[in-house]
């Protein structure tokens, strides 16, 4: 029995080891022009069936305000933050760099510089409302190895930032290589270091000055990363989602002509961000791909802005409605043993019932890959928790064959050097040279 176990250890080490040889191939993107299906189902995760098909439909979050910031100038915004700020919001973010993206501060590459009059008014509605949130951006040199390793910041001018309540970086994580590439959006990080110094998210700052207690109890789950818990969208004209309007939005129009009611603004988290040129527009300006995204594979349009997806996290911080999370040495875990489990089931089935091996593994296999996906479903829709099985349906799929290429060329080659070596084997086990054996 002693033996057994071993073998199927042994067995089980090679299934991962082969399992890590194939995914180190598919990272070399050797095959991707004759994989079109494989790169459609790149971005894809079971949990975003939950979001878009399974989840009941959310109430109205009246605690926050999306207000469009169009394409206005910052006179124009200047107006806009005045209107706002005077009918006494808690909180306002703006989802907005208010610097010159190039670094050059000159009037040909910095245009928005001409209008010294409307940053100057800027500047001032900043300061009146004394509530304003603006943001950053984390940066790293191309010296830096490490993914999450950043040395500087982007923040907005000076006379700007003196005189906001803080700033917090926007970065969200995703795999874009820039900043118009293709954006999928399902996670964040709460709070970064740079250069030894932590930062908070744009998100976390808004939420921390909104309700610090339960920002407090948010940050002291102590998480690196965040699934964020998507609630909604803002209106959505095309039909993109499958979620109804979660947010009350305000369009340039509507802020100018104050046309809506005082009380929606009153105590609320404000946030300014780009919605397209007005409501409506299929603008992919600063917009990402979602869970909420009717498409769950090949997605042919991003459904939601980033001052939305920014809302949505202080939703998920202020409801404390968190998605708990799989840690990856968990995971690895249950895969390990889980595929263990096979091999020792698959090796009594060879040894048994040689000629039923193959319709009975794959069968088995097939059974399992169905139970751990629908478990995986199931379980984040009824308790918010991200069951990763990721490697343990990679373990089941290849299993089976990985098996059956360790018996027959493996183990059949590991006994055939066995057998060439001078070197038998005596009653009490012990290994003696020929040479030294006992006539």
């Amino acid at each position: 029995m002693r033996n057994f176990w071993l073998d199927c250890v042994i067995a089980t080490v090679f299934v991962f080891l082969a399992m890590w040889a194939i995914f180190r191939l598919t990272q070399s993107n050797l095959f991707n022009a004759f994989d079109p299906i494989g790169q459609a189902l790149s971005d894809v995760e079971l949990t975003d069936y939950v979001f878009s098909r399974l989840r009941e439909d959310p109430t109205v979050d009246q605690n926050i305000v999306i207000v469009n910031i169009g394409e206005l100038s910052r006179r124009e915004m200047a107006v806009e933050l005045q209107i706002i700020s005077k009918y006494k919001p808690k909180v306002i973010g703006i989802d907005g760099f208010l610097d010159c993206a190039t670094g050059l501060r000159d009037t040909v590459n910095c245009p928005q510089l001409r209008d010294m009059m409307g940053n100057l008014m800027l500047s001032n509605a900043i300061q009146e409302a004394g509530n304003v949130i603006l943001v950053s951006s984390v940066l790293q040199t191309d010296t830096l190895l490490e993914a999450y390793e950043f040395d500087s910041l982007r923040r907005s001018d000076g006379m700007f930032l003196d005189y906001a309540y803080r700033d917090g970086y926007a970065n969200l994580d995703t795999d874009a290589a820039f900043q118009d590439d293709v954006k999928t959006c399902r996670s964040f990080n709460p709070r970064l270091k740079v250069n030894a110094e932590m930062h908070y998210a744009f998100s976390v700052a808004m939420a921390m000055a909104y309700d610090s207690v339960k920002t407090q109890k948010f940050l002291d789950r102590n998480n690196f990363s965040e699934v964020i818990n998507y609630r909604g969208n803002v209106y959505d004209i095309f039909g993109s989602t499958n979620y109804p309007q979660m947010f009350y939005t305000l369009d340039v129009d509507d802020v100018m002509t104050e046309n809506f009611l005082p009380e929606v603004i009153k105590d609320r988290v404000v946030i300014f961000g780009f919605l397209g040129k007005q409501l409506g527009d299929p603008s992919w300006g600063d917009k990402f791909y979602t869970p909420l995204n009717k498409r769950l594979a090949g997605k042919a349009n991003p459904d939601m802005f980033g001052a939305v997806v920014h809302a949505n996290i202080v939703s998920m911080i202020l409801n404390q409605d968190f998605v708990e999370e799989m840690a990856e040495w968990q995971e690895a875990t249950m895969a390990f043993f889980i595929c263990l489990l096979n091999v020792a089931l698959f090796s009594l089935i060879n040894t048994n019932l040689p000629l039923w091996y193959d319709g009975i593994t794959k069968l088995l296999q097939l059974i399992q890959l169905i139970v751990y996906a629908a478990l995986m479903v199931l379980i984040f829709d009824w308790y918010a928790f991200k069951f990763n099985i990721t490697l343990t349906l990679a373990a089941v799929a290849l299993v089976g064959d990985i098996f059956e290429i360790y018996m027959s060329v493996i183990k059949n080659l590991y006994f055939k050097i066995k057998a060439r070596l001078p070197i038998t084997r005596e009653k009490d086990d012990v290994l003696i040279p020929e040479s030294q054996k006992k006539p």
